[in-house]
């Protein structure tokens, strides 16, 4: 193990946490983020048990009255991140919460099986029990959220109504869904460029469609059933799905140590074994070999690969014979001599670009998702170069949040990109250095 990289990754973790929660990073991100927070606690869990607690207590204490948690939690005042609550508007929903600013949108809710992460991390398994034993029931009521209010065709595949609930915000994905668009052009001062460049991050315009769907969202008082009828983005996405179907799995084997929980664990199994059955017919895409996003609003598969493709390995989402088979893609086009694994968009495509946000760079969670999906699979090789990839990054830039994808200029440029010591790079590394 690499001393001084893990003794650096703990030192990002504990300079990022205030009093209760972690931001992501300093300055370009200075609040709580839900599915950062999540991933964070995994990296305390362990050293700091007690923090990894506290993070996932926080998260949970701003959960609305419909079991919805939001993307970003207001803690403090601040004026470098735009948009900020003023402009959000939480309030507006009748039910958000009223200890807390907050967005109006979500993440993939990785809640679940972090729970269950930490558990096996534990070294006093019967006080962490415990923890989970206080706090499982709000993470169970999200994923009724989701069930009851984002499968609008009751297939058990929910959708995002935002680019930035996918947690990959700027990725080319997007793009066609940005033509049948035409939102007005917005007056404000992003904060974001003022801490890294312009270049690595989304442009104006496309801010533009971010700020034109919250504006809709906001106009019907962020209604899910508004939004289903209305947001012309309606996306069911693999990563999304991926990672809520990995964490009910994560439920049920915590409901069945703390037993007494037979209703919950049947709903869940229901949910699962819709949400596989779906997830397999409607969201592979045969002629790619993986899996893509769906576009509910206009019908049709997005036929592009990004990382988000493979996390179904993550959630045991294909079968043995289709894992192969996006194994080899994967491998065929991300794979290359002089690529790093993963980057978060198809590197033989003309949209791809390697230092921009979503658009190519790699990035460490997406990398860890993989590396254990992978093992689920028996992929052991492969998911070393994965694990040893994600390390010799950070060896190379530091704790960035994403990096480039291309190997050759590591080590003769800064090659890290977006914001520095970056929280859930830190944690996942420490995590991926005990595996």
């Amino acid at each position: 193990m690499n001393n001084a990289l893990y003794k650096t990754a703990q030192e990002v973790l504990n300079n990022n946490w205030k009093n209760g929660f972690s931001v992501p990073c300093a300055k370009l991100y200075p609040f709580q983020w839900f599915w950062d927070s999540g991933l964070i606690a995994i990296g305390f869990a362990h050293f700091d048990m007690p923090k990894a607690e506290q993070e996932i207590k926080t998260l949970l204490d701003a959960q609305w009255g419909n079991g919805f948690i939001p993307h970003i939690i207001f803690h403090t005042e601040s004026d470098t991140y735009f948009p900020g609550p003023d402009f959000h508007r939480s309030d507006l929903h009748p039910l958000s919460s009223k200890k807390y600013k907050s967005t109006g949108m979500t993440q993939p809710p990785v809640t679940g099986f972090v729970l269950e992460e930490i558990y096996k991390i534990s070294k006093n398994k019967q006080a962490t029990l415990k923890f989970i034993q206080e706090e499982i029931d709000k993470v169970y009521f999200n994923h009724e959220y989701f069930y009851n209010n984002r499968d609008v065709n009751n297939e058990g595949l929910v959708y995002i109504y935002h680019n930035w609930e996918s947690g990959t915000d700027n990725s080319p994905i997007w793009d066609d869904i940005w033509k049948t668009m035409n939102p007005p052009e917005y007056t404000f001062e992003r904060r974001d460029t003022t801490h890294v460049d312009a270049s690595e991050r989304p442009s104006k315009r496309e801010y533009d469609h971010y700020l034109h769907i919250i504006e809709i969202a906001k106009e019907h008082n962020y209604s899910d059933e508004k939004i289903a009828e209305l947001s012309p983005f309606l996306v069911q996405d693999p990563l999304f799905n991926a990672v809520l179907i990995k964490s009910n799995q994560s439920l049920i084997n915590l409901y069945e140590l703390i037993g007494n929980n037979d209703a919950k664990i049947k709903q869940l199994k229901q949910w699962q074994e819709k949400a596989i059955k779906t997830f397999n017919t409607k969201l592979f895409d045969e002629n790619l070999g993986a899996y893509v996003h769906y576009d509910l609003r206009n019908e049709k598969q997005l036929n592009f690969l990004s990382s988000s493709s493979f996390a179904p390995l993550f959630a045991n989402i294909p079968s043995k014979e289709r894992a192969e088979t996006m194994v080899n893609v994967m491998m065929e086009r991300f794979g290359g001599n002089n690529q790093y694994l993963c980057a978060s968009f198809d590197p033989t495509s003309e949209r791809f670009n390697p230092k921009k946000y979503w658009r190519g760079p790699v990035w460490v969670n997406l990398n860890w998702m993989l590396f254990n999906g992978l093992i689920n699979y028996g992929y052991n090789t492969i998911a070393t170069r994965v694990k040893n990839d994600t390390v010799s990054i950070i060896e190379h830039n530091g704790f960035y949040e994403y990096f480039d994808s291309r190997k050759d200029i590591h080590g003769t440029v800064n090659a890290g990109y977006g914001g520095n010591n970056f929280s859930w790079s830190a944690a996942l590394l420490i995590d991926l250095l005990n595996k």
